[in-house]
C-alpha cells in the first residue's frame, strides 16, 4: 500500500497519475482539511501536522508515503527523513518521499543525490521560472536546490497566492486566465530577455490550468508539471525498491479527510471528476 498526503486536494493531481501508472497498487490518500491551509502556519506546526498524518498512514498499512504537497515537502520532509523516521518504530522498513526532489531533478537534469555541479550542468545558464503558493515560494527550496546543481542558472520566483483557491472554488476560466496572465507577466518582467527556458508549476493545483500557463508563456518555454514528473520518478524508485509494493495489492483506492467528507468529495471532483467519495479519517 502506498500513502499520499496533502493538506488539501491538490495532491489528487499526483495521485490520479500514480493510480493510472500503478494500476494494481493500493493507495490511501489523506487530506488534512481540519488544518488547511498549511501555508500560514509556523514551520514547527507544519512539521508536527505532517508527521501526525504520515504516522496515520503508516498505521493504516502504507509502507511508503509521498507528500503530495509542495509546502509540506519544502518545510517538513527533511526533518521527517533525518530526525524523526530514523528513531521511530518504522525505521528501516518505511519511508517518506516528497515532490520537490523529482521536480528539481527534471529541471536540472541531475540526480537528487548529486549536490555539486557536474559537467555540463555546471555551465548551464538557463532561466527557470518557479510559480507557487506563498509558503513554497517563501521557503526558497527550488532556487536553493537548483543552484546546488546548476550554479549559473537564473531562478526567478513568482507567487500566485490566489490561484490555488480560485481553482478549488471552481471560478470561471476567464478569472483563472486573468490570474495566470498576471503571474506570468510578473515573472517575465523579472527576466532580462523575457524568456524563461523552463517554468516549474510548483503547486499541485496548477496542472489543472497548465493550458493557461501555456497560453501566456513564450512558446519555447518548457513547462514542468509535477504529476507526470513525480510519477516517472516514483516508478523508477519502486523499480529499485520493489519491497514497498509486495503483499496483497488489489487496486484499492481509499480517500480520507480530517474535514467534512461530503464537502471535500464535492470539491475533489474539480481535480478528478469521477473520483470516489471521501471518508472521515
Amino acid at each position: 500500500m502506498i500513502g499520499v498526503f496533502d493538506s488539501g486536494l491538490g495532491g489528487l493531481t499526483v495521485l490520479r497519475e500514480l493510480s493510472a501508472r500503478f494500476a494494481r497498487a493500493d493507495f490511501v490518500y489523506l487530506a488534512d482539511h481540519a488544518h488547511v491551509p498549511y501555508g500560514n502556519r509556523p514551520s514547527d506546526e507544519i512539521v508536527d501536522l505532517t508527521r501526525a498524518c504520515v504516522e496515520d498512514l503508516f498505521e493504516r498499512g502504507a509502507k511508503l508515503v509521498l507528500l503530495g504537497c509542495n509546502t509540506a515537502t519544502a518545510v517538513a520532509l527533511r526533518r521527517l527523513q533525518q530526525q524523526w523516521l530514523p528513531s521511530s518504530k518504522w525505521a528501516g522498513t518505511h519511508n517518506v518521499l516528497g515532490i520537490v526532489a523529482p521536480t528539481v531533478e527534471a529541471a536540472t537534469q541531475t540526480p537528487w543525490a548529486v549536490t555539486s555541479p557536474q559537467y555540463p550542468q555546471k555551465n548551464n545558464t538557463d532561466t527557470i521560472a518557479v510559480f507557487g503558493t506563498m509558503r513554497t515560494i517563501a521557503s526558497g527550496v527550488f532556487p536553493e536546490e537548483i543552484r546546488k546543481r546548476c550554479p549559473k542558472v537564473t531562478v526567478i520566483q513568482q507567487m500566485c497566492s490566489d490561484l490555488a483557491g480560485a481553482i478549488e472554488d471552481k471560478r470561471p476560466e476567464s478569472e483563472l486566465n486573468v490570474l495566470v496572465a498576471e503571474g506570468v507577466q510578473s515573472a517575465l518582467s523579472q527576466t532580462s530577455n523575457g524568456l524563461p527556458h523552463q517554468a516549474i508549476l510548483g503547486c499541485t493545483h496548477f496542472p489543472l490550468v497548465e493550458h493557461l500557463f501555456r497560453r501566456h508563456l513564450p512558446p519555447s518555454t518548457r513547462i514542468l508539471s509535477q504529476p507526470v514528473i513525480v510519477a516517472d520518478s516514483f516508478e523508477d524508485y519502486l523499480h529499485r525498491r520493489a519491497n514497498f509494493l509486495v503483499g496483497n495489492e488489489g487496486k484499492r483506492l481509499t480517500l480520507l479527510t480530517t474535514g467534512d467528507p461530503q464537502d471535500v468529495s464535492a470539491k475533489a471532483r474539480v481535480f478528478w471528476p469521477d473520483v470516489a467519495a471521501f471518508e472521515k479519517a
